[in-house]
C-alpha cells in the first residue's frame, strides 16, 4: 500500500483514503458532514489564555511584595543557539512575559557553528554569576550539540525548564523541584477549572521526556505528595499502541491530555461523554477553503466539543500556560524556595562535555 494513501495513528496504518487528498479537511468541512454548528457546543472551553494571563497577574504581586521586602529582582537568562524562527519567537514571548511579572530578562544569542563546549562555557558561566536566578537554554539545539549534555550543565536550582537530571530524579520521587513548564501548565489547566481527578481514569498519548511523561507522573502521583499532584489512574498511549486499543482506552478515560502532534488524532466517537480534554499537541496544516496554513491540535475540536465536558482550543490552551510556568519557576528559583541539599552544586557541572553523556 502507497504510504501517502493512509491515515496513521501513532506510526499504525488505519484506512486507506483517496490519494488526490492533500490535506486535512477544513472545519467548515467538517461542519457540514458532522452536521455540527457552534450553537450545538457543549464542552466548556478551557480558556488558556485568561488562566494564564491571571497566574501572571499573581506572579506579579509576589514579586512586587518579595522586591519591596528588600530582596533582589528575580533575574531569567535565556540563550538562544543559531536563527530558527519559532525558537526566536518562543524567546521573545517568554522575554514579553518576564517583563510584565516584573523579572529582569536577557538573552544571550550563539551562532548556530558555537561548539558543544564553547555552549557549555556559557552555562558555566551564568551557574556561577549570583545575579541570575534562573537559566533557560531554548530547545531544539543543533545537531552537534547533545541536548541532554546541555540540560544536565544547568545547576538544578537555576534549572527552570525542570530538565536536568536531578530536578528530574526529585520530580518521579514526588519531592519538591523545578517541574517542567508544559506539564505544570496542564496541571493548572485541570484543577483551575474544577476538573474531578481522584481515582479517575485518565489516558495521556505521548511519551516523551519533557511532556508527556511529565504529565503522566503529575497525573497519577500522589496528591498528598510535594508535587500536589492529582491520584489519577494513568495509563500511557504511544506510536506502538495499536488503534483498537488506543481507542479503547480514549472510550473508558475521564481525562484525556494527548501531545503526540498528530491532527484528528482524538475524534468524538473516541471520548466518554463529560471527559475532559486537554490538547498539547500542535501541528500545521493546510486549509482546503483558504488554501491557507493554520494551527491545529491533535483533538478533532468540532466534534469532540460536543461529546466533551471541558477542552483546551488550539492554539489559546496550553501554549500560554508554558509561558506563564516558566516564570513561576524563575521566582521560585529566586526564592531558593527548592532544597536541594548539594554542598556544591556547581559539581554537577563537568569539564569534558563527554563525561555528562548518559
Amino acid at each position: 500500500m502507497n504510504p501517502s494513501n493512509q491515515i496513521r495513528i501513532f506510526g499504525k496504518s488505519l484506512v486507506r483514503v483517496s490519494s488526490n487528498i492533500k490535506s486535512i479537511p477544513s472545519e467548515s468541512d467538517r461542519k457540514r458532514f458532522l452536521h455540527l454548528s457552534s450553537k450545538r457546543m457543549r464542552a466548556k472551553i478551557i480558556d488558556g489564555v485568561k488562566i494564564a494571563r491571571d497566574i501572571r497577574m499573581e506572579i506579579k504581586k509576589e514579586i512586587d511584595e518579595w522586591v519591596a521586602n528588600d530582596n533582589k529582582r528575580p533575574q531569567l537568562t535565556a540563550i538562544l543557539v543559531g536563527v530558527n524562527p519559532a525558537s526566536s519567537a518562543y524567546v521573545n514571548n517568554k522575554m514579553k512575559a518576564a517583563k510584565e511579572v516584573g523579572i529582569e530578562s536577557e538573552t544571550i544569542k550563539c551562532p548556530s557553528k558555537i561548539t558543544e563546549l564553547e555552549l557549555l562555557g556559557h552555562i558555566q558561566s551564568l551557574n556561577d554569576d549570583p545575579n541570575v536566578d534562573g537559566i533557560l537554554v531554548q530547545l531544539p539545539l543543533p545537531p552537534h550539540i547533545t541536548e541532554r549534555t546541555i540540560c544536565n550543565a544547568v545547576v538544578p536550582h537555576k534549572d527552570v525548564d525542570g530538565f536536568n537530571i536531578v530536578n528530574v530524579g526529585r520530580f518521579c520521587l514526588d519531592m519538591n523541584t523545578l517541574i517542567p513548564c508544559t506539564p505544570l501548565g496542564v496541571q493548572e489547566l485541570i484543577k483551575r477549572s474544577g476538573v474531578e481527578t481522584f481515582g479517575k481514569n485518565a489516558l495521556v498519548c505521548g511519551r516523551s521526556k519533557n511532556v508527556g511523561m511529565p504529565i503522566a507522573m503529575l497525573l497519577h502521583a500522589d496528591g498528598n505528595g510535594e508535587t500536589s499532584a492529582m491520584d489519577a489512574t494513568t495509563t500511557i498511549c504511544h506510536r506502538y499502541t495499536p488503534p483498537d486499543q488506543l481507542i479503547l482506552l480514549a472510550k473508558s478515560a475521564d481525562i484525556i491530555v494527548t501531545a503526540a502532534g498528530v491532527p484528528n488524532l482524538i475524534r468524538a466517537n473516541m471520548v466518554k461523554e463529560g471527559a475532559c480534554i486537554i490538547d498539547v499537541g500542535i501541528s500545521r496544516i493546510v486549509d482546503n477553503e483558504t488554501g491557507k496554513s493554520r494551527l491545529v491540535g491533535d483533538v478533532d475540536f468540532e466534534a469532540v466539543s460536543q461529546v466533551a465536558g471541558h477542552i483546551t482550543p488550539v492554539p489559546g490552551g496550553v501554549g500560554p500556560m508554558t509561558v506563564a510556568m516558566l516564570m513561576k519557576n524563575t521566582l521560585l528559583a529566586a526564592k531558593k524556595a527548592v532544597v536541594y541539599n548539594i554542598l556544591e552544586p556547581g559539581a554537577v557541572m563537568q569539564t569534558k562535555a563527554s563525561q555528562l553523556r548518559p
